[in-house]
């Protein structure tokens, strides 16, 4: 699974970026969002979402963290695939996404194109758990604190312990005790869960 990817901007486009990183070239797809931040740089770090399928292997850069972790929830809902949130991160920033699945927003979200009254209604009721507790608890975690989350994520999810008791879990030990190594997290999420 790839982190991040860090180099020097070949091409930017709205849609995507080429990153080479010392002779290999990565083809990464973003949002007009993060194509934004990118166009006064040469170099960039972009975190990365990876998407395997049987006719491509796809990744998509996110300049900050929120974005990435909204990308991940809305593609995790029925109906939302890469792309199409994709597209909603380009129509309206990370934090404008959170709003409307906070506000049960309906209208906000189904002006975004592509995405119907249907669409938006599922994504309100499938997210607004999840974001209402990223948001209730008020606090950012840093990128390290981030990656060894998703580390620990990672490993819990593929030992057969369900996404969403994962994702509790381990908000309620970071927010307890910062500085954590992945491997602490797990053994302390283990003893819970």
């Amino acid at each position: 699974m790839i982190e991040y990817i860090k180099g020097r901007i070949e091409s930017l486009t709205p849609t995507y970026v080429i990153i080479d990183t010392g002779g290999l070239a990565y083809f990464i797809n973003i949002s007009l969002s993060t194509f934004t931040r990118l166009e006064k740089m040469e170099e960039c770090r972009l975190l990365v979402h990876e998407v395997i399928r049987e006719d491509a292997h796809l990744l998509y850069g996110f300049i900050s963290e929120e974005e990435r972790y909204i990308f991940r929830l809305l593609i995790s809902v029925s109906g939302v695939g890469a792309n199409t949130a994709r597209m909603m991160l380009s129509s309206v920033e990370a934090s404008g996404i959170e709003k409307a699945i906070l506000q049960s927003d309906v209208a906000m979200l189904k002006g975004i194109k592509g995405i119907g009254a249907k669409t938006a209604q599922r994504i309100i009721v499938d997210l607004k758990d999840k974001v209402g507790k990223t948001a209730e608890a008020g606090e950012i975690f840093t990128d390290e604190d981030n990656t060894i989350r998703d580390e620990a994520f990672t490993a819990l999810v593929m030992l057969g312990f369900p996404k969403n008791s994962v994702n509790k879990t381990l908000d309620k030990l970071l927010r307890e005790e910062r500085g954590l190594t992945v491997e602490q997290l797990i053994k302390k999420a283990l003893k819970i869960m």
